[in-house]
């Protein structure tokens, strides 16, 4: 049903620009794999989508989770992963996060960040969501990925190795004999090169725009993950979608992230009669797992009949509120919502993907020099729900393995022949808007917080009448991003069909209990074989 190619493609006829290192992406795993390689004295293209500012980590409010604190212990944190993971998480791979991250949190101090400090000089802690300490280091108060990425751009921009193509869209991974050898890019005037390489490094993100109501910015289409599905890597849970409990909901205002940090600080989530509710969820109240305050959050919507719930930090001066979420605080300001002073009405939104491109402790996928960091890869860390700030932490942990894994490979030795022509014809004159609009819809009913066998096999029937599209001629950024999402949706739906248990943010309400017995096992799709389970490896 996916074919090989987004285009027909014959990298024989197109021109080629050669480098060590290709990392596709410009988020933190992208910023920070470049400089990692450039200092192993790599030649470096870094490609991104928009510009090397726009990516989903410039929009991460909370912070970075590392072990900083003698209060605090590697042990402990391994221990909030693994339960946060709902028993699906790789342990070596958490291993690795939890003793590797704040050797990390260093190097991006090195780089230029700077992290948020108390009087005292020592950098400031805060708690989120199932952590049992503080450990959550935060910049300028709620902008801590705005400033990792402007300090590592800052970096990157002054780096000689490092070339830097803005605005240029990465279609397909040229591949020969199980091994990739660089990537067929479009540039901004539409000409396409292919850009061959040692290494090819995915940094591309998530693929929040599969949902109508999303945290992600515009941009994360999950093209990395099905790029690497149709270059033929294993794509490993994705079923497991997070969706972010408190997005803020009001009339036009977009989903504007409300940081965990927020109940991190005391707030608390009031149902629309002004009752707190947590209490009747879970012992942690609005600090249990993001799925669990989700699904709280969505059934007091329904048992009031509305479309939000409150969050509540008026407990806290208007001083303390400005000066640790200045960020979240002007937004509000902007529709008239005083964060110190109103109850502000808050829904889940998708967020962020545990799964993506199988890795192993390398970053190295099952294609021969093809490597994925961040959110686009399954290094297992995350399990069946990520653990708050975790995310940005596996970025650096994992880029710098993945550095250390390429500066062992030899040179490509075998000429790419890469050459895709299936015949494709003319696509519908339907505008790609109004199919991305259905497609984010359809995901969000039938494939969302709640799902349902009978809602997963419309979903899946919907969009296999979409599936010519694959066979069409594609041409321009919209319509490539629609065929990834394309891809995408239906690994996800397949996946959560396939689960019939109730694990992390995987609910099916026909299976609402976990099932170790059977289900403690990853659902994996491959573009030759199909859907299959692995059974966990040194499981958490």
């Amino acid at each position: 049903m996916i074919p090989r190619s987004l285009i027909d493609i014959d990298i024989a006829a197109l021109p080629r620009v050669e480098t060590d290192v290709i990392v596709i992406g410009s988020g933190i795993a992208g910023l920070y794999t470049a400089l990692k390689a450039a200092d192993a004295g790599q030649r470096v293209m870094m490609i991104a989508k928009k510009s090397l500012l726009e990516s989903n980590t410039r929009y991460a409010q909370g912070g970075i989770a590392a072990v900083i604190s003698d209060e605090d212990s590697p042990l402990y944190h391994r221990q909030d992963t693994l339960i946060a993971g709902a028993g699906l998480c790789t342990a070596d791979a958490v291993d690795v996060l939890v003793h590797e991250g704040p050797d990390g949190v260093q190097e991006l101090i090195r780089f230029g960040t700077q992290f948020d400090r108390e009087d005292g000089g020592e950098y400031a802690l805060t708690m989120e969501g199932a952590h049992s300490q503080r450990r959550i280091l935060h910049a300028q108060g709620d902008a801590t990925g705005a400033e990792i990425v402007r300090a590592l751009a800052a970096e990157t921009r002054r780096n000689e190795r490092i070339t830097v193509w803005d605005d240029h869209f990465c279609l397909d991974l040229a591949t020969e004999e199980g091994e990739c050898c660089g990537v067929v890019v479009e540039r901004p005037g539409g000409e396409r090169t292919f850009v061959t390489a040692k290494a090819t490094v995915l940094c591309t993100g998530g693929a929040g725009q599969l949902y109508r109501y999303t945290t992600n910015p515009e941009i994360a289409t999950g093209d990395g993950i099905a790029m690497a599905f149709r270059a033929g890597a294993y794509i490993q849970d994705v079923e497991f979608v997070q969706f972010h409990p408190t997005a803020l909901t009001y009339p036009g205002a977009p989903r504007f992230l409300i940081s965990e940090a927020v109940r991190g600080e005391g707030a608390v989530l009031r149902n629309i009669r002004g009752e707190r509710f947590m209490e009747h969820y879970h012992p942690q109240l609005e600090l249990a797992p993001r799925d669990v305050v989700a699904r709280a959050i969505v059934s007091e919507i329904d048992k009031t009949k509305s479309t939000f719930v409150y969050l509540d930090l008026t407990h806290e001066s208007q001083d303390v509120v400005k000066a640790r979420f200045p960020t979240i605080y002007e937004f509000c300001l902007r529709y008239g919502l005083d964060l110190s002073s109103d109850w502000i009405p808050v829904a889940p939104a998708a967020h962020y993907m545990m799964g993506g491109v199988k890795t192993d402790l390398h970053g190295e996928t099952n294609v021969k020099r093809l490597f994925a960091c961040g959110e686009v890869s399954s290094t297992g860390v995350h399990g069946a729900n990520r653990l708050a700030s975790n995310s940005l932490s596996e970025a650096i942990v994992f880029g710098r393995r993945i550095v250390e894994r390429i500066r062992a490979l030899p040179p490509l030795q075998r000429e790419p022949q890469f050459h895709v022509v299936l015949g494709r014809t003319e696509p519908s004159t339907q505008p790609v808007i109004e199919r991305r609009l259905k497609l984010q819809k359809l995901m969000l009913r039938y494939a969302g917080l709640v799902r349902n066998e009978k809602g997963l096999k419309k979903g899946l029937e919907e969009l296999r009448k979409q599936s010519s599209w694959f066979m069409t001629k594609l041409t321009g950024r919209e319509q490539y991003e629609y065929a990834n999402l394309l891809t995408l949706a239906l690994l996800t739906v397949l996946a959560a069909l396939r689960r019939e248990e109730s694990r992390g943010a995987h609910y099916r309400e026909d299976f609402p209990e976990r099932d170790d017995i059977v289900w403690k096992k990853h659902i994996v799709h491959h573009r030759d074989f199909g859907v299959a389970e692995e059974s966990l490896q040194h499981g958490g």
